[in-house]
């Protein structure tokens, strides 16, 4: 059986995937309400921030900035798996292994972790949340797309006011890739632009700290997002 290590630091910022077990569902966004009460109802038992969250058919991404002294973010992705379920009736196909063991055919069993390191990592981290929806094909621009935290960065003055241009234009010049620990690597779109167009829109870019952004805990995007 494989040996699944988590990194674990307590009070720690991470990002996330979540995937569905059906990759061709549409189930988070069809029924977004139940799963932002999953989340609220997490969140009030086991409290995190939300740092930044995207929400797409099949699969999400977050990151979530734990209080001090909680390393704990796999019970609360459990919580939020199961209160979600529940919330759906039972008409999916089940395999007979899970059917065995009682469980539902929604999410699949493991998801991504990432511990965000310092603070050019957590950008860059924010900014593949934000442009996820672009880079499959969902949305023109990272505003056009409603499930993401992107639109409360906006609202916050974290991105510049004109940063949905940048990210509507053509992003067929090519993808740099973002290297996570572990080995595995997720591709991360160039907004179409010069090296010297994307040097200054990171030195435009105001990242706040997570401890700022945890302190800030009110969100204004759906719950998840």
């Amino acid at each position: 059986m494989p040996d699944y290590r988590r990194n674990r630091v307590p009070g720690g910022t991470y990002f996330f995937t979540v995937n569905l077990l059906d990759r061709s569902s549409d189930l988070l966004v069809s029924q977004i309400d139940a799963l932002r009460v999953a989340v609220r109802k997490v969140r009030a038992r086991h409290p995190f921030h939300i740092d930044a969250w995207v929400v797409l058919p099949d699969h999400m991404h977050a990151i979530w900035t734990l209080p001090a002294n909680d390393d704990d973010y796999s019970a609360r992705w459990k919580a939020i798996k199961i209160a979600f379920a529940k919330s759906l009736p039972k008409s999916e196909w089940l395999s007979p292994v899970r059917a065995a063991k009682g469980e539902r055919g929604i999410w699949q069993r493991r998801f991504w972790e990432h511990t965000i390191r310092d603070q050019q990592d957590y950008a860059a981290h924010v900014d593949y949340v934000h442009i996820n929806p672009v880079k499959h094909g969902l949305a023109r621009c990272a505003t056009d797309w409603p499930y993401s935290s992107f639109h409360r960065w906006v609202a916050q003055d974290a991105y510049p006011s004109d940063s949905a241009g940048p990210a509507c234009k053509d992003l067929s010049a090519g993808e740099r890739l973002l290297r996570m620990h572990g080995g595995r690597r997720f591709a991360f779109p160039p907004y179409g632009m010069s090296r010297r167009g994307r040097a200054e829109k990171r030195s435009a870019f105001r990242h706040p700290t997570p401890s700022t952004l945890y302190a800030s805990a009110q969100i204004a995007t759906p719950e998840p997002g």
